[in-house]
């Protein structure tokens, strides 16, 4: 028997709850006649309320995604966290594909290599990020590449595989004629919205 502001207290024998000794009569007889004990979670429901209860949070419902099934308050978290065939990112490549094809994809993926235009080295996109914070920018001959090539065709490879170099009127020029489209267009939406929808 616990002690609660002076006052001795009973356990209720329906809900486990420690009610002052002076209620527990009246707090039984409405407890019993209104409450209900949930079997699967053990929570105090009121009986009209005990099916909904049920329904919404401890029914079996099943993922639409991989078909398994689970109580309905897990499925958020397993659509987003554990379910197999949730969306998921490539982090090389960022396609989108299934979680339980992700592991296979990115080791091929992450084997792919790209020229580092700073030291002219093929570089493996999964060692890319470690390769950019210590790459000094010269030019490592005595290290090999992961593809055997010789000095001279590496820098052909490198001039080769540089962004293209626009010149400034033809870029000028580009945004002209964008601007103008985007202008033309406006006016002709506006022309089409005070005529009226055509039919």
């Amino acid at each position: 028997m616990a002690v609660a502001s002076d006052e001795t207290t009973r356990i209720c024998n329906h809900c486990d709850r420690a009610i002052p000794s002076s209620n527990i009569d009246l707090h039984y007889a409405h407890c019993s006649r209104n409450l209900d004990k949930c079997k699967v979670c053990g929570d105090m429901v009121p009986k009209k309320h005990a099916e909904e209860h049920f329904l919404n949070t401890h029914a079996p419902v099943t993922c639409s995604l991989c078909s398994e099934t689970m109580e309905r308050e897990i499925l958020p978290i397993h659509k987003g966290e554990n379910c197999p065939q949730r969306i998921v990112t490539c982090e090389f490549c960022e396609f989108p594909l299934p979680a339980i094809n992700l592991a296979e994809h990115q080791e091929v993926c992450g084997n792919r290599t790209e020229l580092c235009h700073l030291c002219n080295r093929y570089i493996r996109l999964r060692e890319r990020y470690n390769h950019e914070s210590r790459c000094n920018g010269i030019p490592e001959d005595h290290v090999g590449s992961s593809r055997n090539v010789r000095p001279v065709e590496r820098e052909q490879g490198a001039r080769r595989r540089q962004p293209p170099e626009y010149s400034r009127k033809r870029l000028l020029f580009t945004i002209a004629i964008a601007g103008i489209a985007v202008l033309l267009g406006s006016l002709l939406f506006q022309k089409t919205m005070e005529t009226g929808p055509v039919v």
